[in-house]
């Protein structure tokens, strides 16, 4: 008889562990949001990998600049759409723009 009901209680305490790891897996907290968790990671990943180049390439761009003034006067003429006294600016293109 204890045989019997040793069997039968830990089926149900296995059954019952089973369940709890079927309903846990599967909630809000399982293995789907973990997987939603791995993809953001990547993509966060991913993201710094591309500031990272991006501020590579601007530091080589300050860099080339830093040695060259004519280049830096000509970098900040054309941000600024400055125009020297002596020049003669001819605008093409659609006027309404």
């Amino acid at each position: 008889m204890k045989k019997k009901f040793r069997r039968w209680a830990f089926g149900v305490a296995f059954l019952a562990v089973m369940i709890y790891a079927a309903i846990t897996l599967t909630g809000p907290h399982g293995v789907r949001a973990w997987k939603e968790k791995e993809h953001l990671i990547q993509e966060m990943r991913q993201k710094n990998a591309d500031e990272a180049r991006k501020i590579e390439r601007t530091k080589e761009h300050i860099k080339r600049l830093d040695g060259n003034p004519e280049e830096q006067e000509r970098e900040i003429r054309e941000r600024n759409k400055l125009v020297r006294p002596d020049e003669t600016v001819f605008i093409t293109g659609d006027p309404a723009k």
